[in-house]
């Protein structure tokens, strides 16, 4: 029988985890204590530097230090080049948000010489600030950024086309697609150029992106809406593959491989927790994490021992495994 790593698997699972509502809370803070000029270059900075970090990946050696590197530079690029330019756009142009039941939604934007100077927001007659984070969560649907995601699901299907049919690949799903569409049988796949930093970053932006736009589907009620059938079915989709998923991790001996393993595995998994906090059956305590100090610090604390704790580890096995060799 294969050798299971349970503990090695949960620790991968658990760092990827926590980032999520880590990263979730950072948006909130910056966007809360930044001034909004302040905002914007700090948001591109911080995408700016999660390019770099990751094409530094690609330089450094060692298959688990690489995936380190593209982990936490998918973060930042996503976070500052991907999130924050959708909301500075939407809030630039006057996107709306949506709303859980009947009102209005109001946006005014003041031009001088061709440009946006003033931007007001209201949701039934009340300045948007007016709201707190809780008010905002009980009847706002979608935030702006998000309802203008799906208009961007052509240029995501370039890159599933490009990955499909073009490319021998490590992912499961795509190789399952492949292996049974006959493409495998009548296309000559080719591997590309393998660096882990540029894998984690690129599936960390491909599954985040086609994800969202899934919900953003599943939420919109002119498609579905939160309570429809298929939309818990996504859901119950998402937890049984995350589980299917989370058992083939197990047999992951590499720290590299178990990290990139465990991505996808949360990422899935978190799509079946954003529609259940979505119909109100738990409260998302990283949307408010002004109002929730203690927990997010047990979570950041929590966040940081697992990165020792498997840093140290890898270090032993890196030790282990040259004891081998010698």
């Amino acid at each position: 029988m294969k050798k299971k790593y349970l503990g090695k698997t949960i620790g991968s699972l658990l760092i990827v985890l926590l980032m999520m509502p880590l990263g979730h809370a950072l948006m909130i803070l910056m966007e809360h204590f930044l001034e909004p000029t302040t905002l914007h270059y700090s948001a591109f900075l911080m995408g700016f530097v999660g390019l770099v970090i990751t094409i530094a990946g690609v330089f450094v050696k060692g298959d688990t230090r690489q995936t380190c590197f593209g982990l936490t530079g998918a973060l930042l690029f996503w976070t500052g080049w991907v999130e924050f330019l959708f909301a500075y756009f939407a809030q630039r142009f006057g996107v709306h948000c949506d709303l859980v039941g009947n009102g209005v939604v109001q946006t005014v934007t003041e031009y001088v010489n061709g440009v946006g100077v003033n931007h007001t927001f209201t949701i039934n007659g009340t300045p948007l600030e007016d709201f707190s984070r809780a008010d905002l969560k009980a009847i706002r649907g979608s935030r702006p950024e998000y309802l203008i995601m799906p208009a961007t699901f052509g240029m995501w299907m370039m890159f599933v086309v490009m990955y499909t049919f073009c490319t021998r690949t490590g992912c499961l799903f795509i190789r399952w697609v492949q292996r049974h569409c006959g493409i495998n049988e009548k296309v000559e796949l080719r591997p590309m150029a393998y660096h882990p930093s540029i894998v984690m970053f690129m599936e960390w932006n491909i599954m985040m992106w086609g994800l969202y736009m899934l919900l953003m589907f599943c939420y919109d009620p002119v498609f579905l809406g939160d309570h429809h059938p298929v939309t818990y079915a996504v859901a119950a989709i998402c937890l049984i593959g995350s589980a299917l998923m989370f058992k083939k991790q197990l047999y992951i001996k590499s720290w590299g491989r178990n990290l990139r393993m465990a991505y996808a595995t949360v990422i899935v998994f978190w799509t079946f927790v954003e529609v259940v906090a979505r119909n109100g059956l738990f409260k998302e305590i990283w949307v408010d994490p002004m109002n929730h100090v203690v927990e997010m610090s047990a979570v950041l604390a929590i966040f940081v021992a697992l990165i020792g704790g498997s840093w140290m580890y890898n270090v032993k096995d890196a030790e282990a495994d040259a004891k081998l060799l010698a």
